[in-house]
């Protein structure tokens, strides 16, 4: 009897080992996945577009597309920036004033004909410049990897702490492609 318990016992303790190891597995697995940037939503469908920025907080994407004022390009203000807001219901909403003014805004400094500097409100540091391409269409240029290329999109890694106001930003990446070849080029950058 006493025989029989003690295997009992013993088959109990290597199945919580098995249980313990799985449950182990399964915890390592689900940080493995989020130490995996997240895939957002890509936003398209918009001729004006130039490029977009996201996150990851959550999918909500920052848009940058051209202004125009008349048919032709608003020489005063030719940027607008606006949410997609994927986490809620995919709509389309505007800047706050703090998030324009502080945060996500561009300001545009005209330095040629068919020619803007560009810079985010947040970060003045890195210029990005308006102008037409080689397809006489309007297009975002800038440095990504030591290239001159169109930027279509940038990705900001944020990690716990920080605030709104001073974000604790892992990296930076930029992506954009060569404006000759069409070649995908992407440039991780701390900040």
């Amino acid at each position: 009897m006493q025989r029989k318990l003690w295997k009992r016992k013993a088959g109990n303790l290597t199945g919580l080992k098995v249980l313990t190891v799985l449950l182990l597995l399964v915890l390592s697995m689900g940080n493995a996945a989020k130490a995996q940037d997240p895939i957002f939503p890509v936003p398209a469908g918009n001729p004006a577009q130039l490029f977009y920025l996201q996150r990851t907080p959550n999918s909500n994407t920052i848009v940058c597309e051209l202004r125009y004022d008349n048919g032709a390009v608003d020489t005063t203000n030719p940027v607008h920036v606006f949410w997609i807001r994927y986490g809620e219901q995919g709509q389309r909403a505007e800047l706050s004033f703090i998030q324009r003014k502080f945060a996500y805004g561009v300001n545009a400094k005209k330095i040629a004909t068919d020619k803007y500097e560009l810079h985010f409100v947040s970060y003045k540091k890195y210029s990005m410049y308006l102008m037409k391409g080689a397809d006489q269409k309007f297009h975002v240029y800038a440095q990504v990897n030591k290239k001159w290329v169109i930027l279509n999109r940038i990705y900001i890694k944020i990690k716990e702490g920080g605030s709104f106001w001073s974000p604790n930003i892992e990296h930076v990446e930029l992506h954009g492609a060569d404006p000759a070849s069409g070649e995908e080029v992407m440039e991780k950058m701390k900040v």
